[in-house]
């Protein structure tokens, strides 16, 4: 199989453990764009977060952001973006605020937040060390919904924050039945992402395969978290981190290193080193233009 795309999830699949990005990995990215491999990225960060990695790796194609809500070149010009109502992230909010959780609006130019002071330091991390530029605005108010009335907003994606495993579950739950216009899915240990209903990472991918003429078939996708099992499925080879969890591995057809391996880096170099340059198939007829 010929395979034009490379489609890659961020956390816990391009960076290390510490959140930085490997010169091995950015090498091995750069060998697949010299073969004529199209680079995009499936992420449920923010835009600005990013696109951060996009210029690191230079990226100049489309990429999907907030779990897929959020699609667009590194040019801050989006050719898709599908938001929560203000209504509805009202609504949301004032739900959430039942919770001893902390919650996020994720906007693509800043995120508006509650002053919670939640116990679980992981938690804390996640929040204020998710690689985000010093460009983007992270601003807390004490009472969000009250905030919300004075100056609404519909951001692509609401994040939340739980102490107690069991309210997210029942969180989850609960949104699940009260609003039909959004889904919640758990991303990582304690952390709800609250999306536009039918956006998804795999939205995401087949949105930009479609601007492209590229088929899902022709797609090795690589990711490491329960939320990237339906992309993973989905490509035509679907690759899982060697530090992702089993039910990812068992949804993949390969299983790659661990991101602290550089899995990806090695996954590039054993498939696309015997697959020849696009526009030498694309020369002798093997694939079309």
């Amino acid at each position: 199989m010929i395979y034009r795309m490379l489609a890659l999830n961020i956390d816990g699949t391009l960076l290390e453990s510490s959140g930085k990005l490997h010169k091995t990995t950015k090498e091995a990215i750069r060998y697949a764009q010299e073969k004529g491999v199209y680079i995009t990225l499936l992420t449920s960060r923010n835009f600005a977060s990013a696109k951060k990695v996009a210029r690191a790796l230079k990226l100049k194609g489309l990429f999907a952001s907030h779990h897929g809500a959020y699609i667009s070149a590194a040019n801050d010009k989006p050719e898709f973006v599908k938001r929560i109502s203000e209504d509805v992230t009202y609504e949301i909010v004032r739900f959430l605020e039942s919770f001893q959780c902390q919650i996020r609006l994720v906007h693509e130019k800043f995120s508006l937040g509650n002053k919670l002071h939640l116990n679980n330091n992981l938690l804390a991390k996640a929040i204020f060390t998710s690689g985000d530029p010093l460009a983007y605005s992270h601003q807390f108010v004490t009472d969000l919904s009250d905030s919300l009335v004075d100056t609404p907003v519909a951001p692509p994606k609401i994040e939340a924050y739980f102490d107690v495993e069991q309210d997210l579950e029942d969180a989850r739950k609960a949104l699940g039945k009260m609003f039909s216009e959004v889904e919640a899915a758990c991303s990582a240990p304690g952390k709800l992402d609250i999306v536009p209903a039918g956006v998804s990472k795999l939205s995401g991918l087949i949105y930009i395969c479609e601007r492209l003429g590229i088929s899902l078939k022709e797609v090795v996708a690589i990711g490491d978290g329960t939320d990237d099992i339906p992309f993973i499925e989905a490509a035509g080879l679907g690759v899982a981190m060697g530090n992702a969890p089993y039910e990812v591995k068992r949804a993949a057809d390969w299983i790659t290193r661990s991101e602290n391996e550089h899995g990806v880096a090695y996954m590039v170099r054993e498939h696309f080193r015997r697959q020849h340059p696009i526009a030498f198939l694309q020369k002798m007829n093997i694939i079309k233009k």
